[in-house]
């Protein structure tokens, strides 16, 4: 299923901060992203209709295996990127910044040779 870069954002917000807290709700998306209460809304109805995301009783967000794919992809993606833009000197904040507008762009050919270059 293809998902647009928002979406992508999401998803790895959400894998990030579970994986920093150990739960995750929409007003944590928001303050990550720094977006609207009201947008991480959308979002989330848009995910939870793609099958991406679910919400418990007590309001804790919830990837799917769908959107726990997407969200790992994602994230592994940034965190290479990232490690990669930092090792040819860039400072630590650029290298996250920028990592994050290519990580939603870069084609699987070029990730994958990335990474064997990297010996990742």
């Amino acid at each position: 299923m293809a998902i647009h870069r928002s979406g992508e954002d999401y998803l790895e917000a959400i894998l990030m901060i579970r994986s920093q807290r150990g739960s995750c709700r929409s007003v944590d998306v928001a303050r990550h992203l720094e977006v609207s209460k009201p947008s991480v809304s959308v979002a989330m109805g848009r995910l939870r209709d793609e099958g991406m995301v679910t919400m418990d009783e007590d309001g804790f967000l919830l990837l799917t295996p769908a959107g726990e794919a997407i969200a790992s992809s994602i994230y592994e993606r940034h965190c290479l990127l990232t490690d990669f833009f930092s090792k040819l000197g860039v400072p630590d904040e650029i290298a996250r910044e920028d990592a994050c507008k290519v990580e939603h762009d870069l084609s699987e050919e070029t990730f994958s040779a990335l990474k064997r270059f990297l010996g990742a």
